[in-house]
């Protein structure tokens, strides 16, 4: 997903001279080959995440395309404020970049954990906010992104062991990728978790149990109709994410179901009203939290039961 990310970047400023890469102290490795051809379109700022934002917000509003570039919760939490009166309120072409979205950081600590940022950045008036499932769908939703005005918000990780590039199903912004077919539940998931929501539907159906599986790609604007349909046919719904369940994918799904008068048998799963205070890889992380293949496959179980 990363080098994903800094692959698609470096082809978009080749292709566009406004297109500049700020980064707070991160990524030195990764951004050579993007340095080497652009130097003068990137500006490290330091350790100073709030600076990154307002400076980014100034160069957009000049004109330029920012992509503004830190880990998990550095990028967001700790310079909301600039998001939100700077950049957001003033419509500019920031898109802020999460590298390590969920537990991708997860032998780091709490601190590095990504799991409320979808919530807060859902909240925030006129952002479009994604989280891109595999490289495939990182490609396209920095073309995506660029090219949209207002802030962005891209969540990514390291790497994920899914490619859907050969599915042949197209990538636009607030359109939900189908990846399965299925008719007696859809598992909707966001992310890189959206590679257990597959082996999921895999252990599932060698119980009789046929799932669809979406990829929900941008949160914000979410795609009501893929809810819509998946309710009608298939009658029961489980979103699986790496963030509280609160106001992220599960909240999106759960506000479209209920605005709609949708009746359906529906399930949660992610970070309830907790933090996720153990240190442990990514996947260690998911299973003790309960959004790893079995849980899901549990879930579901129950849920269809």
């Amino acid at each position: 997903m990363r080098d994903g990310f800094v692959d698609t970047l470096t082809e978009l400023a080749g292709e566009d001279e406004r297109v500049m890469l700020v980064t707070a102290d991160l990524g030195f490795g990764i951004f050579n080959k993007y340095i080497e051809q652009f130097p003068s379109r990137f500006l490290n700022v330091g350790v100073a995440e709030q600076n990154m934002i307002g400076i980014s917000t100034g160069l957009a509003l000049d004109g330029w395309k920012i992509f503004a570039y830190s880990i998990g919760n550095f990028s967001t939490l700790r310079c909301l404020e600039q998001i939100r009166n700077d950049a957001s309120y003033h419509g500019a072409n920031v898109n802020v970049v999460c590298s390590g979205g969920g537990f991708t950081y997860g032998n780091l600590g709490m601190s590095h954990h990504a799991t409320e940022d979808i919530s807060i950045m859902r909240a925030l008036p006129g952002l479009t906010v994604v989280a891109p499932c595999d490289r495939f769908e990182t490609r396209h939703a920095v073309r995506a992104l660029a090219a949209t005005p207002g802030v962005g918000y891209l969540r990514i990780e390291k790497q994920v062991p899914i490619d859907t590039s050969g599915l042949g199903i197209p990538y636009q912004l607030g359109k939900a990728r189908r990846l399965r077919e299925g008719r007696d539940v859809t598992i909707i998931g966001c992310g890189g978790i959206v590679a257990d929501v597959l082996a999921a539907a895999d252990q599932l159906l060698k119980r009789n149990i046929s799932a669809r599986v979406v990829s929900m790609h941008t949160l914000t604007p979410v795609d009501v109709e893929e809810i819509r349909d998946a309710a009608a046919t298939t009658g029961a719904i489980v979103t699986v994410e790496e963030n509280q369940v609160s106001g992220g994918l599960g909240g999106a799904v759960a506000e479209v179901c209920v605005e709609m008068g949708i009746g359906v048998k529906f399930r949660r799963l992610g970070l309830a009203g907790v933090y996720s205070a153990i240190v442990g890889d990514q996947q260690f992380l998911r299973n003790y939290y309960g959004v790893d293949a079995s849980a899901i496959c549990a879930a579901v179980r129950e849920l269809t039961s």
